[in-house]
């Protein structure tokens, strides 16, 4: 038995120094690149890479085994088809959490960009999935509950007739114990009640750190949005207007502050965030209210 479990062990490292090191980039030490490390270092979540960040781009891929390293922006051209947004990989929602960034991805689940732990030099980038019950929703919100990331699943009808019904579970959240994700319950959200009709498509803060909240009941005579803004999370807090809820959302960031690389044609970054001395910017292939190829980049900033 001993001899297996080192048989294992041993396999175990190798597929993972394989992996990072079959995404390594072949430049100088000056430029950007990953290192391995022994399964040991980690008692719970593993992450899927150690990045070093240079002057050149890191290039990732989302696809449905999660994030790949590419070469080149270039080599993400005609990579995916084009897809409406709700049902289309891209990361929708990034949060900073303290000094780690929180990336919620549609159709997929949890990324966390963390400064090195254990004596690490780098960022590590974990992976958070659930997987296949995640593919079937669309992602309606991310906030920070309890120092804790939570994310918001829902069913999104506008582009697709879907037979499937709605989550039965509605939120949920990660922890450092495992690459696993797992249900947690929003108690402002328990107030609009599946059972009762109510569907909730958006949970996000707004732009004066307020909680935002909408809520859509189908089963009445005439179906309508309620909104409503909160400080505390346990209460609904106050109804407000769709135009006080749409101007509560937080305004894209104005990329020409950036020396970013350029993006094809048709492709466009969408969100950034720095996490220790690097930039992460997510980016998408996009058309109309498609999108095809989606992932990130990661540069070392020069601010």
């Amino acid at each position: 038995m001993c001899g297996s479990w080192l048989i294992k062990k041993i396999f175990f490292s190798c597929l993972l120094v394989h992996f990072l090191f079959s995404i390594s980039c072949n430049r100088s030490s000056s430029a950007n690149s990953f290192h391995s490390s022994t399964t040991d270092q980690w008692n719970g979540a593993r992450p899927m890479a150690i990045l070093q960040t240079g002057e050149h781009p890191l290039w990732f891929l989302l696809t449905d085994n999660g994030p790949v390293h590419i070469e080149s922006i270039e080599d993400a051209v005609f990579n995916s088809a084009l897809t409406p947004w709700p049902h289309a990989l891209h990361i929708r929602f990034m949060q900073k959490r303290q000094d780690e960034l929180v990336l919620a991805v549609n159709r997929d689940g949890f990324l966390l960009a963390a400064p090195g732990s254990n004596q690490i030099s780098g960022i590590e980038l974990y992976r958070f999935s659930e997987g296949i019950f995640w593919r079937q929703y669309t992602l309606g919100g991310l906030i920070i509950f309890n120092d804790n990331p939570a994310a918001l699943l829902y069913l999104d009808s506008r582009f697709m007739n879907q037979s499937i019904d709605p989550p039965g579970i509605r939120t949920w959240t990660f922890n450092m114990e495992s690459n696993n994700v797992f249900p947690v319950k929003i108690p402002v959200l328990e107030q609009f009640r599946e059972a009762d009709g109510w569907e909730a498509d958006a949970l996000r803060h707004g732009n004066d750190g307020l909680i935002y909240l909408r809520a859509i009941n189908r089963t009445m005579e005439y179906p309508a949005a309620l909104m409503f803004r909160t400080s505390d999370i346990s209460d609904t807090g106050e109804e407000i207007s769709a135009e006080v809820f749409y101007n509560s959302i937080i305004q894209r960031v104005d990329f020409s502050h950036y020396s970013l690389p350029a993006l094809p044609d048709g492709f466009f970054y969408t969100g950034i965030e720095q996490v220790g001395d690097s930039l992460f910017a997510s980016w998408e292939e996009q058309e109309d209210f498609s999108i095809g190829a989606a992932g990130f980049m990661v540069i070392k900033s020069k601010e």
